[in-house]
């Protein structure tokens, strides 16, 4: 999963975690760092002690020695006092004389670079050009690390006599025990921070993220249809803070302009209405003019065949009159809202009913059961029938030498479902979107106010209505009802 498509709760999670994780190894490396410096510090510090402690121990020597103080006698004054000094120091001593040649030595066993009969001119050159007279050389023997001091052992006038040679092995066995032991409390300590971060990262997190979960579910819910709940958090950064202030104001924004939004589609709708209204009066106005325009330049009251002619002026314009009372009704239909009635119905014998007006023989009813009960109602049911079976026999042609209309009807779970078939021409995808749009039609007569209609009554029982066309080949409307 990549970090980017982490949520934020999970980001802030993940990122507390490893920081913990980060600052347990990061101070689990200092330490042993520090360990390991403080070793150096040790080795180097205590070597330095034995060999403050050793050469007083010599000075000593040569002080109380009856032998005369010089190079040559050094084997003789050290005979068996570099023995007694090893064991009190428990560190071997090694003494050659200003040339480099081994001189005396406690004859511990050491590594052979430490045990060489001559000392390196290296050596000899570096110890004798520092101010401190003294050098050390470290070096590392099958995993052990030594190291080695060489500095100059004086007589009482400060004459060089020899070469005092210390070979110290650095033991961390007891600094690598005590660094273990305090990795693994410190492991021990980290766990536990581990576990109560993984603690308070899921509180926190989910703390920090709760605002902004409260936000994220109010956007979801926000519609333009709807009036829309502003967000109210008590407790909140400043960020969040003016996220929800911001929000809010869109709210507002968004609530102004839904009102305007509204209130021109009313009007616009309402124009519209107006304009088709005034359209589909005026069709049959002007044959009504024409015809009395007609009589009143043909009346003749000697004609022989006058009332002939009154009534068919009369037939004429009652004609007129009726297509007109047709529009005004269909008009009034699609603007006045079915009544909200609830009557326990059998939809099958109200389907039945409905489609028993109609005389074409290629309509025909498929109900799958008997009886299916419903709380709908009577007028409104029977007027989306008649409307989807009425629209579905002007679809079919009339030259169609096969028309079918076939009526379904269904129970699927709390729902009750009808759908009216035909073989008709079919929708083309431009006109699918405009189907349900009052006033839309693809015919030459109608306002193409039913399907707007049915739509408006469906939808105002919590209904659904889809369909599926192909052109050339039919359409299929499907209408759901919840049953209670």
């Amino acid at each position: 999963m990549k970090i980017k498509r982490l949520s934020l709760r999970a980001r802030i999670f993940v990122a507390m975690i490893l920081l913990v994780l980060l600052a347990s190894i990061l101070i689990a490396a200092v330490t042993i760092y520090q360990y390991n410096e403080e070793a150096k510090d040790y080795h180097r510090e205590r070597l330095e002690r034995k060999e403050k402690a050793i050469r007083r121990s010599i000075d000593f020597a040569i002080k109380e020695t009856t032998w005369e103080v010089k190079t040559e006698n050094i084997p003789l004054i050290f005979k068996d006092e570099i023995f007694d000094i090893d064991a009190i120091h428990n560190l071997q001593i090694n003494l050659y004389d200003l040339d480099g040649q081994l001189l005396k030595s406690s004859k511990r066993t050491i590594q052979k670079d430490t045990t060489d009969q001559c000392l390196d001119a290296a050596i000899l050159n570096t110890l004798a050009n520092t101010v401190e007279h003294r050098y050390v050389v470290k070096n590392e023997v099958n995993g052990q690390t030594f190291q080695s001091s060489y500095t100059y052992i004086t007589d009482g006038k400060f004459k060089n006599l020899a070469i005092l040679n210390l070979p110290y092995l650095e033991n961390d066995d007891f600094l690598n025990k005590e660094l273990n032991e305090f990795l693994l409390r410190l492991g021990y300590a980290y766990l536990v921070m581990i576990l109560a971060a993984i603690v308070f990262a899921y509180f926190i997190s989910k703390y920090i993220t709760k605002s902004l979960k409260t936000i994220s579910d109010k956007m979801n819910e926000t519609r333009l249809e709807k009036r829309n709940k502003k967000i109210k958090i008590e407790t909140s950064g400043e960020e969040i803070e003016t996220l929800v202030n911001s929000y809010n104001s869109m709210i507002d924004e968004l609530e102004a302009s839904a009102v305007k939004l509204a209130t021109s589609e009313r009007e616009q709708a309402w124009r519209e209405m107006a304009k088709q209204v005034a359209h589909e009066i005026k069709n049959p106005l002007t044959p009504m003019r024409l015809s009395v325009q007609s009589f009143q330049r043909k009346f003749n009251p000697d004609d022989e065949n006058i009332h002939q002619k009154v009534d068919e002026y009369s037939n004429t314009l009652i004609q007129q009159i009726d297509t007109m009372s047709s529009i005004a009704s269909a008009f009034s239909n699609f603007a006045k809202m079915p009544a909200q009635k609830s009557e326990i119905l059998n939809v099958v014998n109200i389907v039945k009913l409905a489609l028993d007006i109609f005389n074409e023989h290629y309509i025909t009813f498929y109900p799958e059961e008997e009886e299916i009960i419903a709380k709908l109602d009577r007028t409104q049911l029977i007027r989306v029938v008649t409307n989807l079976v009425k629209n579905g026999i002007q679809a079919i042609p009339e030259d169609s030498e096969n028309p079918k209309i076939e009526v379904r009807v269904f129970s699927d779970n709390d729902e009750v479902k009808i759908t009216v078939e035909d073989n008709g021409s079919g929708i083309t995808d431009e006109n699918k979107e405009k189907v349900f749009e009052p006033k839309f039609t693809t015919k030459t007569s109608g306002m193409g106010l039913g399907l707007a209609m049915v739509k408006n009554i469906v939808e105002t029982y919590n209904g659904s209505i889809t369909f599926v066309s192909q052109q050339g080949k039919g359409t299929t409307f499907t209408v759901t009802f919840p049953k209670e």
